[in-house]
């Protein structure tokens, strides 16, 4: 009977699994988005949509735009508004006020804020556009290196446009300070020959900021334009030529209608991260530069749940709009795709003469201003750690021991964080794995129902991490009642770990689903045939098969969870469950000396996960 009771078990374990991933799913993910959009339409236990009228009728939050909503029948005079607006829209090249006691201003680093009512979301739009600009003028000449030419270390160059995946935002904002700040690296450098110092942040936050998203989403740009130009078909550029086009004009006519739905897309996806932007900004700008989710953070530590929540949900209507967008976009070129005849790559320096033409001259030139952007913040990080204005130091490591060995327990100390890190990563990987690998399972075996799956599960991409940390801290946090009188609650430290896992996920899908759809269903039949279940085919015959997936997957989950810190933030409110993230921000606020050695630390951490990732040969799929 037992022998019995377990073959019907291992028959049915697929989809028993599947339902137990489905409920975690469900309280883990859905219930605490599902609680952040009843605050916004709650009020004293009654349906109201003031909240949202409140919103969006307050010329803080939507700028000109308050005055449609309360009064739509003025429609002229507002779209005069608008195009008053668009045209204010600017970058400006001029700086005319000092910081005192910081520093002289930078006349050829600023960006201006149009002076026009845009309000907290038109200028989360507006610094996103800025950013998604700057992405893609650094993104395209790298791909066009990348594509076209062969050097020593370009395949290692190309694998690391992945890196920014696993990059902990808050670190990347460290590097920035340490490389911009009053007493980083570049103002080091330009005091050599009796220049600066400059105020580089302090002048003009809103120019680093776009910068640090550069960082992050060039790569991007420069991964997805990469796949299109090694594809562009080099038969009709030839056949162009032949027709007595110039190489120009083949170029302008030929190649970029080819380019062009990849740099829209890298484009698209870029305006999307930035418009969701929290760490980078919170830590380079503040409550100066507020996006959407900055305002959020702000409210909730201000305990005004009501506002965070209705701005939660009006940024996952407009994130999950421009998601969709892409979505569209991507699925209607997917159509036009096709496969080139690429030529061979050619030499970067053949030669000192072809070393010296404009076109090699200006790859050099772009190559010193990617190091600055690219490389100079994660230098300057390690290099910060270990120097002050005097030359060689250990203080800032110094400072982080004695905080460890004399701190009190109300003040954030460098191992607890070390140590919560490490444990919520490992813990994550227990809880994210094997979802991810149910999910890609149920997405490739289960037909057409298998894309309802993966939209479904998908969510995480789409809402923020602030959304989902307001949702868990007002749901499972706070506790959730239950019929019966009972009340479904976790502490926090199990909190941040259902965040993490929830944030990881979907990298372990991504990672296993194209593996597992790749591989011969006659495999799995003639385990089939041979007696075995489903269930024993998928772990004897598939998963063994997709191990380097899986393993690169566990290595992206780990690499999320050490870096993770939008939910995190709201979360480790309490003295024992802070992690590295989060001990960097709270250093930060009050000396950047020990916040720029806690990075260090994590980007140690950070770095050797990538390496994980890179022996295994994971790839990331968007």
């Amino acid at each position: 009977m037992l022998e019995c009771l377990r073959r019907r078990l291992e028959r049915r374990a697929l989809w028993l699994t599947a339902l137990a991933t489905a409920a975690v799913l469900v309280v883990m993910l859905y219930l605490p988005v599902g609680v952040v959009f009843v605050e916004a339409v709650l009020e004293e236990g009654s349906p109201t949509l003031g909240h949202f009228a409140d919103v969006l009728t307050d010329p803080f939050y939507v700028g000109f735009l308050a005055d449609v909503v309360a009064d739509p029948v003025a429609v002229g005079s507002h779209l005069a508004s608008l195009l008053g607006w668009l045209g204010a829209v600017s970058v400006s090249l001029s700086l005319e006020y000092p910081i005192p006691g910081v520093g002289v201003p930078v006349p050829w680093l600023a960006v201006e804020t149009p002076g026009v009512r845009m309000g907290l979301f038109g200028f989360t739009a507006y610094q996103a556009a800025l950013s998604t600009v700057a992405s893609v003028a650094l993104g395209l000449p790298a791909a066009y290196v990348l594509a076209n030419y062969e050097f020593a270390g370009r395949r290692t160059l190309r694998s690391l446009t992945i890196l920014p995946f696993v990059l902990p935002g808050i670190m990347v904002a460290v590097g920035f300070y340490a490389m911009f700040g009053h007493a980083g690296t570049l103002n080091s450098v330009l005091g050599v020959i009796g220049l600066g110092p400059f105020a580089f942040i302090e002048a003009n936050p809103l120019a680093i900021v776009i910068l640090a998203h550069a960082f992050y989403n060039a790569p991007l740009v420069a991964r997805i334009t990469v796949a299109a130009w090694e594809s562009v078909d080099r038969r009709a550029v030839e056949t162009a030529r032949s027709l007595g086009a110039s190489e120009r004009r083949a170029f302008r006519d030929v190649v970029v209608p080819q380019l062009a739905p990849a740099v829209l897309t890298g484009a698209l996806l870029t305006f999307i991260f930035t418009f969701m932007t929290f760490p980078i900004v919170l830590a380079l700008g503040g409550l100066q530069l507020a996006t959407v989710e900055v305002w959020i953070y702000d409210r909730v530590q201000r305990l005004d749940y009501a506002e965070a929540a209705t701005l939660a949900i009006l940024e996952t209507i407009l994130s999950l709009g421009l998601t969709y967008a892409y979505l569209r976009y991507e699925s209607a070129q997917a159509g036009f795709a096709r496969t080139g005849s690429t030529s061979e790559t050619e030499p970067l320096f053949p030669d000192v003469r072809t070393a010296l033409s404009p076109e090699r001259l200006a790859i050099v030139a772009y190559g010193l201003v990617a190091v600055i952007v690219f490389v100079g913040p994660m230098a300057s990080l390690v290099l910060g750690s270990v120097t002050d204005g005097t030359g060689f130091t250990l203080r800032n490591y110094a400072f982080l021991l004695e905080r460890q060995l004399e701190g009190t327990t109300f003040q954030t100390r460098p191992l607890p964080a070390i140590r919560n890190s490490l444990l919520f990563g490992l813990a994550t990987l227990f809880v994210a794995v094997p979802m991810g690998v149910v999910i890609s399972v149920l997405t490739v075996r289960a037909g057409r129902s298998g894309t309802v799956v993966d939209t479904l599960a998908m969510l995480p991409l789409a809402v923020s991490g602030i959304v989902f940390g307001i949702g868990l801290l007002q749901g499972l946090v706070f506790g959730v009642p239950l019929p019966g009188g009972w009340r479904l609650q976790v502490t926090g430290a199990i909190a941040i770990v259902i965040a993490h896992a929830v944030a990881a996920y979907p990298f372990v899908t991504r990672n296993v689903s194209p593996l597992l759809s790749s591989l011969d269903p006659a495999m799995v039949e003639s385990a089939r045939a041979l007696g075995a279940s489903r269930y024993r085919a998928l772990l004897d015959v598939e998963l063994p098969l997709i191990a380097s997936g899986i393993v690169a997957g566990a290595a992206f989950a780990f690499a999320i969870s050490i870096g993770e810190f939008s939910s995190t933030v709201i979360l480790a409110s309490g003295s024992e469950s802070y992690t590295m993230p989060v001990a960097v921000e709270r250093y930060l606020g009050r000396r950047s000396g020990p916040a720029i050695a806690m990075g260090t630390l994590l980007l140690a951490v950070t770095a050797a996960s990538f390496v994980v990732i890179d022996r295994v040969g994971g790839r990331y799929e968007l």
